[in-house]
């Protein structure tokens, strides 16, 4: 008794689209072999079942149920089908199913049923065109045998076939293949005669699928696709030709040095040789080599063929790999020999190596093996022991090969041009770098190449930097955007209809998305006369072809129901006559009247309405909506909308919706067609909600680079909603100096002849572009893996190319092939792949070839066009649509700096008179030449304003009561300290006397100090008024700032208090007007450590394990992605009055977040701070601080604080300072706890072991710290051996140039050096070599190569003199401290943890300092809190409760000689709740512990935390009295 299939596997997973077709199948019987090892189902179904899904359920049952059982399922399908199928039609929609099933049985008649010219004579004879070959007449009969089964046996229709045969069109080369082919088989004949009749009992591996591999399944005639009986002995004519091409590929991959299978494996073979570890006579040689061969790098030649790394499994003994080297690296072991670790890739996947090599040999071994090299390398797989991985060790020779992987050739006399390219910048899209593109079609000998990457232009930057100045290659600049068609009409063809006319509501089914291919079911319709119902059209109609099963389940229609009644030709005239002269209404009218239009044209019957799409009304009249689907709009307006999918039903329902929106017109004083037309101007809303096309954009010349970047920051500004969307309107607006393309499969022209559109609609769209575009025909399989697509067979997707090119033929339009870059090479797809993964795209594992194509390539992809029109199309056409792209630049390369009128006048005044103000009127001559030789450079090259700019918000913020801190190199420029925007005086030490102006540059006593800080000097009064002098300077070149030729670009970054770094950047917009200043714009990529995490899990969702040192080459391909914008935390892009932010940049929101009001310029700031002023702008903690130590003591910190104290001092000498002693805060020797620069365990460390004397020795151990590679394993390393001291060690960047001018370097060449080796570029040869010959000791040298990156000394002086501040009041204000510092730089303090007193606070410090090797960051934090705490609890301050009443949200307050917590710091209560309950406050007293939660809106948890903590003792718990509280 027959069961459906669900009741037979209930508890099979299974696809939900295919759940519901096996919901109508049938389980006839379920049979098994007698040894249990093949289990065959057969199933009856009134629904084909595509024979992809039958092999899929095939494997799914084996997998799900039978998982550890050799078993073989097979299904066995038959068919009870609809009178609605004849042969013919069960051909068309069975054709796929069948190639499929022959191509896994045998690809010989797979090609011959694929090739063939089928025709029907009626109903029950197909007769069959093939190529009259040998091997076809050979398989005539097998092929006749298996079709006539499929058709009659498993789907019910009988049907005879038949074969003619018609002379092959074999190509010149496809024939000399046959006839070697032909000439081997027959040489090859006996033996394979031999062969065959030893095999007779077997069958092959496709066979087997279909046929079941059973005799016994056979006779009882289970499979219809079978082995015939009878067939005569000795082996097929096309056997032995398969045979005979098998071999002969597999000489040709032989040949072309693709790896073969390795010789038999011999375990542990040659361990005893050179390959030995532990050491052998041999190995004592002072050579690597054993070899005469100049390519072996190690050991013994390499003969073995190698193994390709993915088929490596286990631990197999020696073998033979070959790869490119991918990384290296190396060690010295503790017994005095050195690991060589490298990893090799052959691309299959990669493998590490590891060889231990004496010292001996171990220089010339890693001299030999370079990062890219190609190599063969024998030895044994091992599993290492630390990661347990499979590695290769005991390494026996290592041997230089060529690149044996394929590299593709441009060899066409002339070249294509590649118009449509996307880079790393495309969203998680394209993974290749521009640069690496253009460089492919430079080598390939193009003459250009388009960057289009999706809806962005942030590759431009780069693209342009991998041009050579006069390099000839073109960048042509566009944009793939996302286009919105916001200028059709909203009524088509109006002819001022007036909503009182007659209208037709009409609503159709049909059987698929386009009218030349799928058939209408159903019509239904009613008459509107005056806004009332007046008649009915409802009819079902025979589409002469099965309605699919998805159809079917989305309307409730069936083949029974529309067989009864007539076809299109009897109802359309029927419906057209119920029509008239009415007006059309549709809800997508677009797609409705388009299969009206296409069957009228065909039927030739006239039809021209005029047509009203109630979307287009919705999206007018209802803009809040999100959607504007039928049933969406008819909820929207309280329709009901019953049988939906159902023709007549939704007329009835659009007919509502149509009469509701005629009334919301009319009260809009809108009466007529054309008073509604002359509402099309759409709001940006609506466009935002409009569906997006794709359409490239390319720049001529530079007026379209300008209106390409408007449409680029209009589309992001304005428009973006999931994507940034272009509006047609702005489009055509900006279209000069652009070219318009029709882009991709997702452009409006291929979507329209998708869905068969009309002529007039194809002609609208055509007329738009300046050129058309079609692709390669793998771009758009993915269409044929779409069972809802139009497009069934890859002969469709030629169609559609070729209908595109008959219209660039009738519209005189350029048709381009392109290849819609994505990745540059075949096997790069493995990089996107994974990255479309991590984002959950479920396709994709099938990636479509969107590499980039040689022009030979393209001209085969294109070949079925016919060679001129292919070569018309690849060639010709897109040279002349880059001949029509002038070279640009897209990125301006002219300077543009603000104007501010008489800027240079103005600097040069502030800077005199303060210079007077404080040397008085007769300057020293130091100053002077200082100020002249400052002021010439900054002046003559146009860096005045940026002075003014800076001195403006410095003075801005100081009026304001907040002290600016600057950055970077700025403090090297006296005019900089004249003009205020710095307080560090780069000058050499000198005295000078505040009252008679008196000053000291050039005594004995002040050269002595040559190179520090003017404060490490003693103290001294005036000799001329006795008023004590004032210590200045810190001998600072300015040419760190602008260089010797003064021509570097400033950058002057300020350090603003982060509480009022917001009101800077508004000042910004004081100083130069509103809309002349951005924020500077970032770019996120995926980084390396995203980027492992995508591919681990990729290969983890997929089963499959990979070694972590493939994991690591395919990140390599994925990182650099861009992910997301951003902005840069101060930087503040500035544009000159006048100019355009489009002529320079793009601009957009910040991640595209369209609810903040930040603008930023679209490509990141790096790319055009060469031409637009950069103020860095930046927030730090330290001005913070310094402000709130002003609030609680009074004091002025530059005036009342000396930067010579001895007591601050001795805060990085020892604890007496704080009276206390090391012990009291858990050993800690020194009192720098807490102050910037130097509270971290690292610094002070350096601390102790330079052991500063002087102001100036902390201006150089802060930029120790501050560097890279500059300290640990350099510096450090030179003052503990007795090298270097922390006086002459390197320790900023200006160390260098001076010293080696000092030495007697030219400056030029000294300045040089030192940019390089502080920008970690080393030194060059030449530079090492003159700098000897000027007597720099070898350490010194020694000491650049290792350096990474340096700290200038400007600012290093700037951020000591902040904590030398804080460190002063940490000493004398220390209640004020511990408030400031607990308030602003506690990032994880701890109410619970370090305020219940000293002894709960040791209890948790001596838990975290046991588990400091495992602390998460957080703890981390809290142990640096708590050791303040601990130091301030052993000063003998403490803290106060919190009391809610008093307390403030963020601050901690001093209050009786003790600190009160912020709100914030009880664990959980964040600062915004934290503000609630300051704001709760003022309403008055809390009741309960309930009121306070409700007014507070803190949560339970938080309110019995602060029960529980003493915080709301006093609060009962509930608003309501008991008897008890009377």
């Amino acid at each position: 008794m027959a069961k459906n299939f669900l009741e037979v596997f209930p508890t099979l997973n299974i696809a939900e689209p295919l759940k519901e077709l096996l919901g109508l199948v049938q389980v006839d019987r379920v049979s098994a072999s007698r040894d249990r090892s093949s289990l065959r189902i057969y199933l009856r179904s009134p629904r084909l079942i595509h024979k992809q899904n039958i092999f899929d359920l095939e494997k799914g049952i084996k997998a799900q149920l039978f998982p550890d059982k050799q078993l073989t399922v097979k299904i066995q399908e038959t068919y009870r089908l609809s009178g609605q199928y004849t042969p013919k039609k069960l051909l068309d929609v069975y054709r796929d199913s069948l190639l499929l099933e022959l191509k896994n049985y045998s690809i010989i008649e797979y090609t011959m049923f694929r090739k063939a010219q089928i025709t029907f004579e009626g109903d029950d004879v197909m007769n069959l065109a093939v190529e009259d070959t040998m091997v076809n007449r050979d398989k005539t009969r097998e092929l006749k045998r298996v079709l006539e089964k499929v058709f009659t046996e498993r789907c019910g229709l009988p049907v005879e076939v038949r074969f003619s045969y018609v002379k092959p069109q074999n190509s010149f080369r496809r024939q000399q293949m046959e006839e070697r082919w032909e000439q081997e088989a027959r040489e090859a004949h006996g033996s394979l005669l031999a062969a065959n009749s030893r095999d007779a009992k077997g069958s092959g591996e496709g066979a087997k699928r279909l046929s079941g591999g059973a005799k016994k399944g056979a006779e009882e005639g289970d499979l219809f696709i079978q082995a015939a009986d009878g067939q005569p002995e000795g082996a097929p004519w096309e056997a032995i030709m398969a045979q005979a091409s098998q071999e002969s590929a597999e000489e040709t991959v032989k040949d072309s040095a693709s790896p073969a299978s390795p010789k038999k494996t011999q375990l542990n073979r040659g361990r005893k040789g050179w390959g030995r570890d532990q050491g052998s006579s041999e190995e004592k040689k002072l050579s690597a080599k054993r070899s005469n061969n100049p390519d072996v790098l190690y050991g013994r030649d390499v003969e073995d063929d190698p193994i390709e790394i993915e088929k490596l499994e286990g631990e197999v003994g020696d073998l033979t790999v070959r790869g490119q080297i991918l990384t290296m690296d190396s060690r010295e072991l503790r017994s005095g020999k050195f690991i060589l670790i490298f990893d090799v890739s052959d691309f299959t996947d990669t493998i590490t190596v590891k060889m231990f090599v004496r010292p001996e040999i171990f220089g010339e071994v890693k001299e030999g093996l370079k990062a890219g090299m190609f190599v063969k390398v024998k030895g044994v797989t091992t599993i290492d022991k630390f990661d347990g991985e499979l590695t290769l060790g005991s390494i026996m020779g290592i041997k230089k090969i060529d690149d044996f992987t394929s590299r593709r050739m441009d060899s066409s006399l002339e070249k294509r041009v590649e118009l449509h390219c996307h880079t790393k910048m495309s969203d998680m899209d394209g993974v290749s770098d521009v640069k690496d593109i253009i460089k492919r079609a430079k080598k390939w000998g193009m003459p250009a190449v388009a960057v289009t990457d999706h809806g962005c232009v942030q590759a431009f930057p780069d693209a342009n930097h991998a041009l050579d100045k006069g390099d000839t290659f073109k960048v042509i600049y566009g944009v793939e955007g996302y286009l919105v068609d916001d200028t059709k009409q909203l009524v088509d063809n109006s002819k001022g209809q007036s909503f009182e006319d007659t209208f037709v509501v009409f609503d159709i089914e049909t059987t698929g998305f386009s009218p030349k291919k799928n058939k209408i079911i159903e019509i239904g319709a009613v008459r509107v006369e005056d806004g009332k119902i007046t008649d009915r059209f409802s009819t079902f109609v025979n589409p002469d072809v099965p309605i699919p099963f998805d159809i079917e389940k989305l309307t409730g229609i069936n083949d029974a129901m529309v067989l009864p009644y007539p076809k299109i030709d009897v109802i359309l005239p029927q419906f057209l006559e119920f029509v008239g002269d009415s007006v059309l209404v549709a809800h997508n009218a677009g797609f409705d009247v388009g299969f009206i239009s296409h069957f009228a044209e065909e039927l030739g019957l006239p039809f021209s309405p005029t047509v009203l799409d109630t979307v287009t009304m919705a999206r007018l009249l209802l803009p809040n909506l999100n959607r504007y689907k039928l049933d969406t709009v008819a909820k929207a307006l309280n329709i009901s909308l019953e049988n939906h999918h159902r023709a007549v039903d939704d007329a009835g329902a659009t007919a509502e919706i149509f009469a509701a929106f005629v009334k919301l017109l009319r009260e809009r004083d809108i009466v007529d067609l054309d008073g509604l037309n002359a509402q099309n101007a759409m709001d940006v809303e609506t466009i935002r909600k409009l569906p997006t096309n794709h359409v490239i954009i390319l720049a001529k010349n530079d007026v379209g680079r300008i209106n390409l970047y408007r449409l680029v920051s209009w589309s992001h500004l304005e428009y973006y909603a999931r994507r940034p969307r272009i509006p047609k309107s702005i489009l055509n607006k900006y279209r000069e100096g652009l070219i318009i393309g029709s882009a991709c499969e997702a452009g409006e022209l291929y979507q329209a002849l998708l869905r068969g559109a009309p002529d007039t609609e194809i002609a609208r769209l055509v007329n738009f572009y300046d050129y058309l575009e079609i692709q390669p025909l793998g771009n758009n399989a993915f269409m044929l893996r779409d069972e809802k697509s139009t497009v069934k067979t890859e002969e469709d997707l030629i169609e559609l190319n070729k209908r595109i090119v008959e219209l660039g033929a009738q519209f005189n339009k350029l048709v381009c092939a392109t290849c819609d870059v994505h990745f540059l090479d075949p096997q790069d797809e493995v990089y996107r792949r994974i990255i479309m993964a991590g984002q959950g795209f479920k396709d994709s594992d099938d990636q479509a070839p969107l590499y980039l194509r040689t022009t030979e390539e393209m001209l085969e992809e294109f070949s079925y066009l016919g060679p001129d029109t292919c070569y018309q199309v690849v060639v010709t056409n897109t040279r002349k649509i880059a001949a029509m792209c002038e070279p640009i630049a897209p990125v301006r390369p002219d300077k543009c700096p603000p104007v501010i009128p008489d800027s240079d006048k103005t600097l040069t005044k502030i800077c005199y008179d303060r210079a007077h103000e404080m040397y008085g009127e007769e300057l020293p001559k130091i100053v002077v030449d200082r100020l002249e030789r400052e002021l010439h450079s900054i002046i003559t090259n146009g860096f005045a304003v940026m002075y003014i700019i800076a001195q403006k918000l410095v003075w801005k913020s100081n009026e304001d009561g907040y002290l600016v801190g600057s950055r970077g190199s700025v403090g090297s420029s006296f005019v900089a300290t004249m003009s205020g925007i710095t307080e560090v005086n780069p000058l050499s030490p000198h005295y000078h006397c505040p009252k008679c102006r008196y000053y000291d540059f050039d005594s004995d006593e002040v050269k002595k100090f040559s190179g520090m800080a003017g404060c490490d000097m003693p103290d001294k009064n005036c000799p001329v008024c006795g008023t004590p002098l004032e210590k200045d300077g810190f001998d600072i070149p300015f040419e760190t700032f602008l260089g010797f030729k003064g021509d570097k670009e400033p950058d002057i970054d300020l350090n603003f208090s982060g509480e009022y770094q917001s009101k800077a950047h508004d000042y910004t917009e004081v100083i130069f007007g509103k809309g002349q200043t951005f924020r500077a714009g970032t770019i996120g990529t995926l980084a390396d450590k995203t980027a492992f995490g995508y591919v681990k899990k990729y290969y983890e969702e997929r089963g499959t394990r990979k070694r972590n040192c493939e994991i690591n080459r395919i990140v390599q391909g994925c990182v650099g992605v861009r992910r997301t914008t951003g902005q840069h935390p101060g930087g503040i892009i500035v544009l000159p009055l006048g100019e355009e932010i489009y002529s320079f940049t793009p601009v957009q929101h910040p991640a595209n977040d369209m609810t903040t009001s930040t603008v930023t310029t679209h490509f990141d700031y790096h790319s055009i701070d060469h031409n637009l002023l950069k103020l860095d702008i930046l927030g730090h903690d330290d001005p913070t601080m310094i402000r709130m130590l002003q609030d609680l003591t009074g004091i002025d910190p530059v005036k009342d604080i000396p930067l010579d104290s001895k007591e601050v001092m001795s805060l990085f000498q020892n604890t007496s300072a704080l009276g206390i002693t090391p012990e009291d805060i858990g050993g800690c020797p020194l009192g720098a706890l807490g102050v910037p620069e130097f509270g971290t365990d690292f610094a002070m460390q350096m601390l102790l072991d330079t052991k500063p004397k002087y102001f100036s020795d902390l201006v150089r151990i802060a930029g120790l710290a501050h560097g890279t590679d500059v300290w640990l394993g350099n510096a450090q390393t030179l003052i503990q051996e007795g090298k270097a001291t922390i006086q002459t060690a390197i320790c900023t960047r200006d160390d260098i140039m001076v010293y080696l001018i000092s030495r007697g370097m030219e400056e030029g060449l000294s300045f040089t050096i030192m940019e390089s080796v502080r920008k970690g570029k080393g030194l060059k040869d030449e530079w090492a070599e003159e700098m000897t010959a000027h007597g720099v000791p070898d350490w010194y040298i020694w000491s650049c190569r290792k350096i990474k990156y340096m700290f200038p000394k400007a600012h290093a002086a700037a951020y000591v003199m902040m904590a030398w501040r804080i460190a002063y009041c940490k000493i004398f204000y220390p209640l004020a401290y511990y408030a400031a510092f607990f308030s602003i730089r506690a990032s994880a303090f701890s109410y619970e943890i370090m305020c219940q007193g000293r002894d709960k606070l040791e209890y948790y410090l001596a838990d975290y300092k046991k588990r400091a090797d495992s602390l998460s960051k957080k703890e981390q934090d809290t142990l640096r809190d708590m050791r303040i705490v601990q130091e301030m609890y052993a000063r003998g301050f403490e803290f106060v409760p919190i009391d809610i009443y008093r307390a403030k949200a963020r601050s901690f307050q001093i209050i009786d000689g003790k600190l009160m917590p912020s709100l914030s710091s009880i664990d959980g209560l964040g600062e915004k709740a934290a503000d609630a309950v300051v704001d709760a406050v003022k309403d008055g007293p809390f009741l309960s512990i309930e009121d306070f939660s409700s007014r507070t809106k803190v949560n339970g948890t938080l309110c019995t935390l602060m029960s529980d903590l003493g915080l709301l003792k006093e609060l009962p718990k509930s608003n309501q009295l008991s008897l008890f509280d009377l």
